[in-house]
């Protein structure tokens, strides 16, 4: 017996339902109505139908992990000014967005002045990866000392260290602004271990390796950790003047 369209849609909804499928329920009319207009037999209907659902379902997934980084706002590659940044050379910028780095776990560090783009570019690195269905978090240096600090006194440092392994990508903001005690430096020590030649991690720092003393004091310490951040690493310098104070220096137009 022919089903009408009512008990068709009925039975479409309840479907769903069961099978959790949203983006079929909602779309199912609609792009019947376009099929019919375009003359589409049953087969190309449901593929865009079934079409519709799993990029509905990716960009949900996208957006989750966005969330998830805890990124401090957005910041894409492609809205980097390396033409206000001439130590910045584009295609380095470009061959990282691919994330080949991430399939060899090889570290990335930006150094340069406070206002020079370590930050967006460290973001955007960020978002180009969960875009690509990697997981990654975004902290400050001084956040994960105080995190790691936090869950050892309270017996939960092992699975705080086991869940930072196993990200695709760390990215760790701002080392060099706060000096690390040694217990600090030790627990951020065990961070980059866990992590060695086997995920990424991009660190941006305004202070040149030579002074990364000042961060923490212990001279052992602190060559293990250049060591890690500096073994395959792609290095990108971005300078010493600040886009902000440049910025703050134009003359205002009328």
């Amino acid at each position: 017996m022919k089903m009408s369209d009512t008990a068709a849609v009925a039975a479409i909804g309840a479907a769903t339902r069961e099978l959790r499928l949203p983006t079929v329920r909602a779309e199912a009319e609609r792009l019947a109505e376009v099929a019919l207009r375009s003359h589409s037999g049953h087969l190309a209907y449901l593929a865009d139908v079934l079409s519709a659902e799993t990029d509905d379902r990716a960009e949900r997934r996208r957006q989750r992990r966005v969330h998830e980084a805890r990124f401090p706002r957005l910041k894409r590659l492609q809205d980097f000014d390396v033409a206000a940044s001439p130590s910045v050379d584009a295609a380095t910028l470009s061959a990282l967005a691919s994330g080949a780095y991430l399939d060899s776990g090889d570290p990335v560090v930006l150094l340069g002045d406070s206002g020079t783009g370590k930050s967006h570019l460290l973001i955007g690195l960020g978002l180009a990866a969960c875009e690509q269905g990697r997981s990654v978090r975004y902290v400050t240096c001084a956040s994960l000392v105080n995190e790691l600090v936090e869950a050892s006194d309270e017996k939960r440092l092992s699975r705080i260290v086991a869940r930072y392994g196993r990200l695709d990508l760390l990215l760790l903001d701002e080392l060099g602004y706060v000096q690390l005690d040694s217990r600090g430096a030790e627990l951020l020590f065990q961070i980059m271990t866990e992590r060695e030649e086997k995920s990424s991690v991009a660190v941006a720092s305004n202070l040149p390796f030579s002074e990364w003393g000042q961060v923490v004091s212990d001279p052992r310490l602190v060559a293990a950790i250049v060591d890690r951040l500096t073994f395959r690493a792609h290095i990108i310098e971005t300078g010493s003047e600040s886009f902000r104070l440049k910025s703050s220096r134009r003359p205002k137009r009328a």
